[in-house]
């Protein structure tokens, strides 16, 4: 049976919770409510916004965002916002579902982490704009205009932050592009390593023009 969060009901159809399944076993805890928090915000800011969305797509996607920073993938040589898209394309798919759904939930897991551009991509939906905006709202505490006090108080005791959450999902997101650092080149991902880790160097794009085999 549904439950119900903020007055935004959680999906429960066959696709749902067999996402649901997945990312139980797949991921810790720490993500899994990241990523529920991340559906909630995501609808309820479309309510304000008055966007149209697909609930169910809307879900699944945002479970399946962070699924790149998990042990399968461990040793991948891509960005993990990539094995993300990949994951959630290849589910969504054995489910039939449409092409330009694909094509954009693909878009939007790939692109969550690449700020400015969700609201001018291409797209026949909104899934983009929610799934960066419910990412920004958990994460950054952003679009809180958006929400009632009311809104964000349920959300949070039903799937909570828990103690020291900013420390611990910096490390958890550390810890899944340990073995990947070069994939974090010109990305936000670079500042969690630079943080984290202490032998990690960081690319600088000037120094790469700079030192590239052109003379001048």
């Amino acid at each position: 049976m549904s439950r119900t969060v903020a007055g935004i009901p959680i999906p429960d159809s066959t696709m749902a919770r067999a996402a649901l399944a997945i990312v139980l076993a797949g991921e810790p805890d720490i993500l899994y409510r990241h990523s529920v928090r991340t559906f909630l915000f995501g609808a309820l800011i479309a309510q304000y916004r008055k966007l149209a969305y697909d609930a169910e797509l809307l879900y699944v996607v945002s479970l399946f965002r962070c699924i790149g920073l998990t042990a399968p993938y461990h040793g991948s040589p891509r960005r993990f916002e990539v094995d993300s898209a990949n994951a959630v394309n290849a589910f969504l798919a054995a489910y039939d579902v449409p092409r330009e759904d694909l094509a954009d939930a693909w878009r939007a897991v790939a692109l969550h982490t690449t700020f400015g551009i969700h609201a001018d991509m291409p797209s026949h939906t909104a899934l983009a704009t929610l799934i960066a905006a419910g990412m920004e709202a958990d994460l950054l505490c952003m679009h809180m205009d958006e929400l009632t006090v009311a809104e964000r108080e349920a959300v949070l005791l039903e799937f909570p932050r828990g103690p020291r959450f900013k420390e611990q999902i910096i490390d958890t997101f550390a810890q899944g592009m340990a073995w990947r650092p070069a994939t974090t080149f010109g990305t936000v991902n670079a500042d969690i390593l630079e943080r984290c880790d202490p032998n990690y160097r960081r690319r600088n794009f000037c120094g790469l023009i700079l030192g590239s085999n052109w003379k001048e």
